[in-house]
């Protein structure tokens, strides 16, 4: 690991000073430009007793009110928007599929914020340009192809747009154009182990594989590790921070995810009071984005779980801050029988009994106001559902109810996939 990964060395390698001076002046423009052109802030700082000319940067950030994505979606569409519409470029929304959307605007400098910090992923993953990438996720509105292929641009590789689905086929071009870069969401790299081993064949040349948009956990890397001969890194990113890989990701040290903080200011906060806890402690991701235009978000709680791992230097040579990867979110956390865990508990679990496959579901019953869960999984030959409850009571400290099933008996989805299930869940 050197720097020659770098995608933009000077900028990577900050020193602490640097990064803090930056955020600093980068904050106080920001909360000044809010006020001014975004009606949405300036009711939310006044309501607040902020006055940006008073603002002093980082040590009066906990003034500034929390944002929800409840703000995105009764501002739906373009409420929040600080630009001109006539300067709107291209836009995203959540792939959620209930409810009111959450869109992203881009302006012509916020697309290139976008694939600068791609960018940067691709070249810590250790892609070089004229390498062969092989986009997986979907061009449409989810952001994730996009944000891929915008990125792969600015790092001139060979870009292979399959988008999502069609397996076999994504198989045939990689064999053919020897693609070295895989990227998709999760559970669509374990979906390719499982059609490459259908087809008996391999991917020789794939190297490097960068997934996101779902809790990756360490036993599911370790699967894609051996069954495709790949390192997998784990991006980081979301619709209301601008996309795929605009947080950042881990580096070939693996020792976290690396927070590109020229851009974004992280805090990782107590999800009841809303106050940050001390670096090592699991807590709420809350994100300010420093460097955006047409919707920046300001301390966005995103839900999701991390904990700060380093502010050290990293051994890669980066500076910017490391923080553990995603282990759920807070409203993922389920309560049966008095416990409470996440869906990635389970998963990992899951993982740790030979001959189980990486094809689950949770579904959550309830008779009589009293819940229980049950989890069916595919396994090979020979693993008793015995087995899987016995190792699932040890982990998780209760008796889930569940079936095995043959290894594609379980329902596959396109996309992200779907675990958790309230009532009854899909079949084949």
């Amino acid at each position: 690991m050197t720097l020659s990964m770098t995608f933009a060395p000077e900028l990577e390698t900050l020193s602490l000073d640097e990064i803090r001076s930056h955020q600093n002046i980068k904050l106080r423009e920001l909360v000044q430009t809010l006020h001014r052109n975004n009606g949405f802030y300036r009711k939310r700082f006044d309501e607040a007793g902020v006055v940006p000319e008073d603002f002093r940067g980082m040590e009066d950030i906990s003034r500034l009110p929390m944002l929800s994505k409840e703000d995105f979606r009764v501002t739906y569409p373009l409420g929040m928007c600080s630009v001109p519409k006539e300067e709107i470029r291209e836009m995203h929304m959540s792939s959620g599929s209930t409810g009111t959307p959450v869109i992203m605007p881009y302006t012509q400098s916020d697309l290139l914020q976008w694939a600068i910090c791609m960018g940067r992923c691709y070249r810590m993953a250790g892609a070089v340009p004229g390498d062969v990438v092989q986009i997986t996720p979907s061009f449409g509105l989810f952001n994730g192809g996009f944000g891929m292929y915008h990125g792969a641009r600015l790092a001139e590789l060979f870009i292979v747009p399959t988008g999502a689905g069609n397996t076999e086929r994504q198989i045939r071009l990689a064999r053919d154009l020897k693609t070295k870069i895989f990227t998709g969401v999760v559970s669509y790299g374990i979906r390719l182990i499982e059609v490459l081993q259908q087809l008996d064949t391999d991917l020789p040349d794939m190297k490097i594989g960068i997934f996101g948009a779902e809790t990756f956990t360490s036993a599911m890397k370790q699967q894609m590790i051996s069954a495709l001969g790949i390192e997998p890194f784990d991006i980081y990113g979301m619709t209301e921070t601008g996309g795929v890989g605009t947080l950042g990701m881990d580096c070939q040290a693996h020792s976290g995810i690396h927070i590109w903080e020229d851009h974004y200011y992280i805090e990782v906060v107590d999800a009841a009071t809303q106050k940050p806890v001390p670096d090592g402690k699991l807590g709420e991701l809350t994100v300010t984005s420093l460097t955006r235009q047409a919707i920046p978000v300001v301390r966005f709680r995103t839900g999701d779980l991390t904990r700060i791992v380093s502010r050290e230097k990293c051994h890669c040579g980066r500076t910017h801050l490391r923080v553990e990867p995603i282990s759920g979110r807070t409203d993922d956390m389920l309560i049966v029988k008095g416990v409470n865990f996440f869906p990635s508990q389970v998963e990992q679990a899951l993982m740790e009994i030979p001959g189980v496959r990486p094809h689950y579901q949770i579904i959550i019953e309830e008779v009589n106001g009293v819940k229980d869960v049950r989890i069916n999984v595919e396994t090979d030959e020979g693993v008793t559902g015995f087995m899987v409850e016995k190792h699932l009571k040890e982990r998780l400290g209760f008796s889930p109810k569940g079936d095995v099933f043959a290894p594609g008996e379980l329902p596959r989805q396109e996309g992200k996939a779907k675990r958790v299930f309230f009532g009854n869940a899909p079949q084949k």
